[in-house]
């Protein structure tokens, strides 16, 4: 921990044993990354506040919060979570496949740990996180396979269809919603830049503590 960064608030001992894998880990890659509460929650675009209780597992990440922290501090979604890179199999079984849900999204890591490009299956729910906006260097990818999904590019809305996908820059204000109340199952690829010094920003109507 750097001496200039304040000391933060241990979770009670009956809270600790129940924290998810998640809340330990974003505050050990936070000091891996060498930054601060403050200064991580500002790259993040969050309040130092939600940051710590994130990291002490008050509450749970959200799908899109797990992707900007895992760009923050130089790392994979995969880490993040407390998963090993042991090894980087080629192939992944749908065997190994175990759902992990954040934010109300569910997801499935397709791809190997520990590489360039994060690969998920993602099912969206309706009306989960469809009023966030986000804005990070990279480039991302989406393949529909069931259901309708709603995607805002700038000022632009596409409704895509199962067979449909998506190439774009994610720099441009994207934003992704289910379109019916199903939900939607899709295919998402998204680059991973390895640099804790990355600015991104992460929000929408309620930016700095999303739920």
């Amino acid at each position: 921990m750097s001496p200039a960064e304040p000391k933060e608030p241990a979770p009670p001992p009956e809270a600790a044993e129940a924290l998810p894998a998640v809340a330990p880990q974003l505050r050990e890659l936070r000091r891996r990354a060498s930054l601060t509460l403050e200064a991580a929650a500002r790259t993040a675009g969050l309040s130092p506040a939600h940051l710590s209780r994130l990291e002490t597992g008050q509450r749970q990440p959200s799908l899109p919060m797990l992707l900007t922290l895992a760009r923050v501090y130089g790392t994979t979604v995969s880490e993040l979570l407390g998963e090993t890179v042991a090894d980087r199999d080629a192939v992944v079984r749908a065997s190994d496949m175990e759902p992990t849900a954040a934010g109300g999204w569910t997801y499935w890591q397709a791809g190997a740990p520990g590489r360039g490009m994060q690969a998920l299956r993602v099912h969206v729910p309706h009306g989960a996180q469809g009023d966030i906006v986000r804005v990070h260097p990279g480039e991302e990818w989406l393949y529909v396979l069931k259901g309708r999904l709603r995607l805002h590019l700038g000022d632009t809305a596409h409704l895509l269809g199962p067979g449909d996908s998506a190439h774009f820059d994610s720099l441009t204000p994207h934003r992704i919603a289910a379109a019916d109340p199903g939900g939607a199952d899709l295919l998402f690829v998204h680059t991973l830049l390895q640099s804790p010094a990355t600015a991104l920003c992460l929000g929408g109507p309620t930016q700095g503590d999303p739920t």
